[in-house]
């Protein structure tokens, strides 16, 4: 075994190849093939990313990293496009929720294990983690709480605000210590230091009761020219007032905001990508020889569906899962059957859980 900085620890994987040589533009394209809607979202992602393989390539103390905090609702895409973004760039990639964590020395995780969970995700190549990106979710879970709601001793907001600057301390830092064993990340003897200074980190949450706009009292001639609280790109301050750090938003400086999918775009999202759910249902049944033939109206039936119940493109696994459950288990006994999805076949397989009927007591 070599020296750990040589990256050789025992169990690794294959080394990871970071493609250093995109423009935005062609991350966009290799991102885009992917990613159904969310355009401007997905350029500026592109740009972030761009720019921060300048850095890498180019180490200057000018450059500074171009960390990224994604907002948008639950199901518009934002785990999709960070993991699309690491997938285009060959780099390492995990995702971490931010609610997991506490201050330091206090029962939890402390911040360090999002980089080893990253080191583990690589199989111990530490130079290629040291080139990931940490996807770190529900960072609004974290905002600070008002005085009444703080909780813990002298009312430190232990799982809010503390975490909130050990994440910062995290994105400020060259050098940590980290964990090797993730499942024991208590044990303070087994480690190994890490340059983070590389690692791109994007945060991401729904803040979806945030205050923007007219809301905020925003006065004057935008105050009055828009009714829809939408049409106002979320601001800094707006951030500041629902709880995240100044300091933490200085480290995020990059900020992207994603719009509720379409029912046009939840139906590309079924069919277009190269990994979309109806080319995989589709190889799911090729042993029994029964083809799946999606039908226009099937698909804005489906999409229809997903708009109900509120979970975006989160959500339309579940609903397959669901629509395709009885074909799957009578799959052996229907061998070459060529199965219609259409708005009834939708509808007649989409329908609320019945609630089981009571037994009649017998006479």
């Amino acid at each position: 075994m070599e020296d750990i900085k040589g990256d050789k620890i025992p169990g690794e994987r294959p080394r990871w190849e970071p493609k250093l040589d995109f423009t935005p533009r062609q991350i966009y394209d290799e991102m885009s093939r992917f990613v159904i809607g969310q355009e401007r979202a997905v350029r500026t992602i592109a740009i972030a990313a761009y720019n921060h393989i300048k850095r890498i390539i180019h180490p200057n103390d000018l450059l500074k990293k171009s960390n990224v905090l994604m907002v948008g609702p639950t199901g518009s895409g934002k785990t999709h496009i960070a993991r699309t973004l690491a997938g285009a760039l060959n780099v390492p990639f995990t995702v971490t929720n931010a609610t997991d964590y506490t201050e330091a020395g206090y029962y939890g995780k402390d911040v360090e294990v999002m980089v080893a969970e990253l080191l583990f995700a690589t199989g111990g190549d530490v130079r290629a983690a040291e080139r990931g990106i940490i996807f770190i979710d529900e960072i609004d879970k974290i905002a600070r709480r008002s005085g009444g709601q703080r909780t813990g001793a002298s009312g430190r907001d232990i799982g809010g605000e503390g975490v909130q600057q050990a994440i910062l301390k995290l994105l400020e830092a060259n050098r940590v210590f980290v964990p090797l064993n993730v499942t024991q990340h208590w044990n303070k003897h087994d480690f190994v230091p890490m340059e983070v200074g590389n690692i791109l980190f994007i945060c991401a949450g729904t803040f979806s009761d945030m205050k923007r706009g007219r809301d905020r009292g925003d006065i004057g001639f935008l105050g009055e020219s828009a009714d829809d609280k939408s049409t106002y790109p979320v601001a800094v301050r707006d951030l500041e007032s629902y709880g995240l750090l100044a300091e933490l938003l200085g480290r995020l400086p990059v900020i992207v905001e994603l719009d509720p999918l379409t029912d046009d775009e939840l139906m590309h999202i079924v069919t277009d990508p190269p990994d979309s759910l109806l080319r995989e249902y589709q190889a799911m049944f090729e042993y029994e020889q029964i083809t799946i033939e999606m039908c226009d109206d099937g698909l804005r039936a489906i999409a229809a569906k997903a708009r109900e119940r509120g979970t975006g493109a989160r959500g339309l696994r579940a609903m397959f899962e669901e629509m395709f459950h009885d074909l799957a288990f009578t799959a052996p006994e229907r061998m070459g059957e060529n199965v219609v999805v259409d708005a009834d076949f939708v509808n007649a397989n989409l329908v609320e859980a019945k609630k089981p009927r009571r037994r009649e007591a017998e006479d």
